[in-house]
């Protein structure tokens, strides 16, 4: 008799668990379980490419070319990148984006000969008439016209492509600056072309040197050298640095940094970095209490959601080691 009771208890049990599942389920909890938060099918790619701008946004798109393994897409994506980079003067990305594509997308999309050529043409123009300028300068002792000679040299080589002459002629300025403004502009130069070409020491050493600067009260200014120093340390795999780098942004940042980084962006990088290496506590009063990362992110809810369902334990499992929701 004892042993039937127990029986009938045990199967009470597992009949209510059965039922708990179930309710679940038909809320939609398995559809979301199994339905990734970003995949090849669900991407706009031109929403996507429309958050970045310059040679980022080219390499996000030619990142998804090569990476989404959806044919469509990787076309959609080249096409971008193909109209893009017209838009400027790169023409040996240009090149490489042509047999990327390989006539796929018709012949509106085929190497323009005539175009490189002629951009060609003016860049060398172009550049002796820089050299010529710079060395007038040179020979004249002006500082400022010699800063500003290297910086458009520096402006020259960035646009074409040359990152590494970029980085040179950038860098040359410092010599020459004679305001705490100007070496500020020259670590943010340094620091985009030292992020393009992924050395971050030259990144890390630049954000060090700006932020000793007196004159750093600009909260966008601030807000990019804390952007350039979560990089760094996410590609240093300090993923607790980072996301006190990320979690210090204010929303002066905007729409200011898209050459580097978008507002989306910094909420899924200072998010998931949290996620990563906070405990609770941090997890509570440096993310979800944060009012200035709340702005960003209210841009990526799938992010806010992930850090609110793992801080309230809200985790869904398999079926048979379902963890229910703790209050």
């Amino acid at each position: 008799r004892v042993l039937v009771i127990e029986e009938e208890e045990e199967e009470e049990e597992t009949m209510e668990g059965d039922e708990m599942i179930e309710e679940i389920y038909t809320n939609g909890m398995e559809e979301k379980q199994s339905k990734p938060i970003i995949s090849s099918e669900q991407l706009d790619v031109e929403a996507y490419a429309s958050l970045y701008s310059g040679r980022t946004k080219i390499s996000r798109l030619l990142f998804i070319a090569d990476r989404c393994g959806n044919q469509t897409m990787e076309l959609e994506a080249l096409r971008m990148a193909y109209d893009e980079i017209k838009k400027g003067e790169n023409t040996q990305l240009f090149r490489e984006v042509v047999q990327k594509i390989d006539g796929r997308l018709g012949p509106s999309y085929v190497m323009d000969q005539s175009w490189a050529d002629s951009v060609d043409r003016r860049a060398e123009i172009r550049k002796d008439k820089l050299e010529n300028e710079l060395n007038a300068y040179k020979t004249n002792l002006i500082k400022e016209s010699i800063r500003m000679g290297y910086n458009d040299f520096g402006d020259f080589f960035y646009a074409h492509g040359s990152l590494q002459d970029a980085f040179k002629n950038y860098s040359r300025t410092r010599d020459y600056c004679t305001t705490p403004k100007h070496i500020i502009q020259m670590c943010l130069n340094t620091i985009l072309v030292g992020i393009e070409m992924g050395q971050f020491t030259h990144v890390i050493n630049s954000v060090t040197k700006a932020e000793q600067s007196p004159d750093l009260v600009d909260p966008v200014i601030i807000a990019k050298l804390r952007c350039a120093s979560g990089l760094a340390c996410l590609e240093n795999k300090k993923y607790k640095h980072a996301a006190r780098k990320f979690l210090e942004i204010t929303p002066d940042l905007a729409n200011n940094y898209t050459d580097v980084i978008a507002p989306q962006d910094v909420a899924t990088y200072g998010g998931l970095c949290a996620l990563a290496s906070f405990d609770r506590t941090e997890l509570k009063n440096k993310v979800i209490d944060n009012l200035n990362f709340r702005n960003f992110l209210e841009l990526v809810p799938e992010v806010r959601e992930i850090i609110n369902d793992f801080y309230s334990s809200f985790f869904l499992l398999q079926p048979l080691c379902f963890m229910p929701r703790v209050p």
